[in-house]
């Protein structure tokens, strides 16, 4: 028999690679969100517009049975919105809905399967002051401290999930997805994360000239690839174990040197200039000790092949908007 899943955010751009990954798995898949994909049509066989805040609409849209349900949606974006303190409200309120709303239908319907995708955005603000050794290690998320608001929502959200494993026999597992970038990711608008907004600068500089980089250049993260993050979060899917687990990579880089890396792969004679902007904390770095163990992963492209990839598309559709 055909299985069925269903993609919370598939409109996004994590969920719109889970959704042809799970077309490929030979899924039928129902997809939902406030917005199609922003740069590709979406694969999915079904796909409802609406808002998962509005409790009627997620009622609707999971009135059936599916094999396995992927919660992808939030109010994100990259640190020039979830950092600057504006929009702290709307991002827990929003988020938070949508959670309360998919967990409760989903337990009406019986439907036990549920991925949730939580971020590093949870771990303690004082474990990530370190540039060069960052601790991220899951069980090191308590006492809890996260640095955004953006952050103590995923952790109440976990919180949730794992309660309804306890309560009411559900099967949940949960992601903590670690800077995930790629093609088809948002690049400019204000919600972008960093590596599409160095590129789309990159782009767009003049040759001899200057892009601005938040902050001071030497707070580090880890950056993993897009389809990568998609093998890992159908690995987790269909496994015994719950979480929560990190999924991301283990190399470290500046932004710096991200800059530095993406300017050499333009091919441009480009100078880095820093400047005041939000920045988050000053070290992140996923700990793959606990999914190595659990679930025989860990991720092999090299951020230099995915930063080539995604500067590539990126300079594609830059061009296309400037004919």
């Amino acid at each position: 028999m055909t299985k069925t899943a269903l993609v919370c955010g598939a409109g996004g751009f994590i969920g719109s690679h889970l959704v042809k990954r799970l077309k490929a798995d030979g899924f039928v898949v129902h997809g939902a969100d406030l917005k199609y994909p922003e740069f590709d049509t979406s694969q999915a066989d079904y796909f409802s517009i609406g808002d998962l805040r509005d409790q009627s609409f997620v009622l609707s849209l999971i009135s059936q049975q599916f094999d396995e349900v992927y919660q992808l949606a939030a109010d994100m974006g990259g640190a020039g919105y979830l950092f600057t303190g504006e929009n702290d409200a709307n991002v827990m309120a929003s988020s938070a809905l949508i959670n309360l709303n998919v967990l409760g239908a989903c337990r009406r319907a019986d439907i036990k399967r549920i991925l949730y995708s939580s971020s590093a955005c949870v771990y303690p603000e004082e474990n990530q002051r370190s540039e060069s050794d960052p601790l991220c290690v899951e069980h090191s998320v308590y006492p809890a401290n996260p640095d955004s608001e953006y952050g103590w929502e995923k952790l109440f959200s976990e919180r949730i999930y794992l309660a309804h494993n306890r309560n009411h026999e559900m099967e949940c597992r949960i992601a903590r997805y670690h800077n995930i970038f790629g093609p088809m990711g948002t690049f400019c608008g204000g919600r972008e994360k960093v590596p599409a907004a160095l590129c789309r600068k990159v782009v767009e500089a003049p040759e001899g000239g200057i892009i601005e980089v938040w902050g001071d250049g030497a707070q580090t993260r880890s950056f993993l690839f897009v389809h990568e993050c998609v093998e890992a979060t159908v690995r987790l899917m269909r496994s015994s174990f719950v979480g929560p687990v990190n999924i991301g990579s283990e190399d470290l880089i500046s932004i710096n040197d991200l800059a530095r890396m993406v300017i050499e792969i333009s091919g441009k004679d480009l100078q880095i200039k820093n400047v005041t902007g939000p920045v988050g904390v000053r070290g992140r770095r996923s700990d793959n000790n606990l999914i190595r163990e659990k679930l025989n992963w860990q991720p092999h492209l090299s951020l230099r092949t995915g930063m080539e990839a995604t500067y590539r598309w990126i300079a594609a559709q830059v061009g296309q908007a400037e004919t």
